[in-house]
């Protein structure tokens, strides 16, 4: 190991568990991060499937239920984290969660080694009165905090009145090699299609996205509704709870376009998916504290119609890259898409222009590069 490397952070990332999601992925991604630095790092979590993927990644992994949020599980947690801390002789406990937050920030006051805290802000969290802030305010407890967007910092400055110059913006961002629509064949593009039931020349347009109710479904149902009497069909990928999606498929056959609208499922193709399609919407009703889905779809060259606040203002460069519009607003997003697929050239243009975007600001190496520059800084400023 070489001398720049025994002088690095060691670092502990905490999370609730290691399912398969953006803040698990971004776990997974600064272990393989680390260990190309070869810095040695841990995970504690409650486990879960891509506990194998951090452990390929030269980590270890501490199964503790950091996710659980009674106080008797929290302080029992940071008695088990302070533990790891004194013997991996840990210099950063970063959290990516509240309840992990708690039981860190606790554990590093609870340890013999001096460690520093820090704690990633992957959303605005409920915060409409001061029991909720006081809970949320565990993730300001260090010098510094990270932020996932430009719009969560704005919101950790603007709610909780934490200094603007101690927080570090990491945007999230993708792998260019993963989704690289140089990658995807035409063979698999024509088969993609076909498997979704589309005709030649028939727009296909997708949502990747969980199914649940802030995410805009219906609204995006409501609104090809309106358009019913043009060619297109849509494509939902994504899973959610049997309640959400039978109410949905209610609300598409209640319209009528239950031969136009596909409910795909989780699927592990997504880069094809967006790659195949003409348009991908970003449909939230709630503001995305991030957006990942729109990055995505951009990088694979697919221009996305998203509604006009949180994160996707900082995703989408409407007019270049895609259109922004009123969220919950059926109408507006139908005079989008109407516009769209009225210039099939322009989309064309605008998934170039929108991949360069991407690359340029939204990929995975600058995200770690952003958000270890908050660990160097941390023991930087430390005396």
């Amino acid at each position: 190991m070489s001398n720049s490397a025994q002088n690095a952070p060691r670092i502990l990332q905490l999370l609730p568990a290691l399912g398969d999601g953006g803040v698990e992925r971004s776990t997974v991604e600064m272990v393989g991060y680390l260990r190309e630095k070869g810095i040695v790092n841990c995970v504690a979590s409650g486990g879960g499937d891509l506990v194998a993927a951090v452990e390929a990644g030269g980590a270890r992994h501490f199964a503790i239920a950091v996710g659980r949020k009674s106080p008797f599980a929290i302080i029992r947690n940071a008695f088990a984290l302070a533990k790891v801390i004194d013997r991996e002789a840990i210099d950063i406990v970063h959290a990516r969660s509240r309840a992990p937050a708690w039981a860190g920030f606790l554990a590093t006051r609870l340890a013999r080694r001096r460690c520093r805290f820090l704690a990633t802000f992957h959303g605005v969290y409920g915060h409409g009165n001061a029991l909720k802030r006081l809970y949320n305010r565990v993730m300001l407890a260090g010098p510094l905090v990270v932020a996932n967007s430009r719009f969560i910092r704005d919101h950790i400055e603007t709610v909780y009145g934490y200094p603007k110059d101690r927080i570090v913006v990491a945007a999230r961002g993708i792998e260019p090699e993963l989704f690289d629509p140089g990658r995807v064949s035409d063979a698999e593009r024509a088969a993609i299609r076909r498997e979704f039931g589309m005709d030649d020349g028939e727009p296909m347009l997708v949502m990747v996205s969980r199914i649940t109710g802030w995410k805009g479904h219906t609204v995006l149902v409501d609104a090809l509704a309106r358009l019913a009497d043009r060619p297109w069909r849509l494509v939902l990928a994504g899973s959610g709870n049997e309640r959400t999606i039978a109410d949905l498929r209610a609300r598409i056959d209640g319209h009528g376009l239950s031969s136009r609208i596909v409910l795909a499922g989780s699927r592990r193709d997504v880069p094809a998916i967006l790659a195949a399609a003409d348009l991908a919407f970003s449909a939230s009703t709630e503001p995305e504290a991030f957006g990942r889905a729109a990055i995505e779809a951009e990088a694979m060259e697919t221009p996305v119609i998203a509604t006009d606040h949180g994160g996707s203002r900082e995703t989408i460069l409407p007019g270049h890259t895609g259109w922004l519009v009123t969220p919950g607003d059926a109408a507006a997003m139908a005079a989008a898409i109407a516009e769209a697929l009225a210039a099939p050239e322009r989309l064309g243009e605008m998934g170039r222009a929108g991949r360069a975007f991407v690359l340029e600001n939204y990929t995975t190496a600058r995200m770690l590069s952003q958000e270890f520059s908050a660990y160097q800084r941390l023991m930087d400023e430390m005396p």
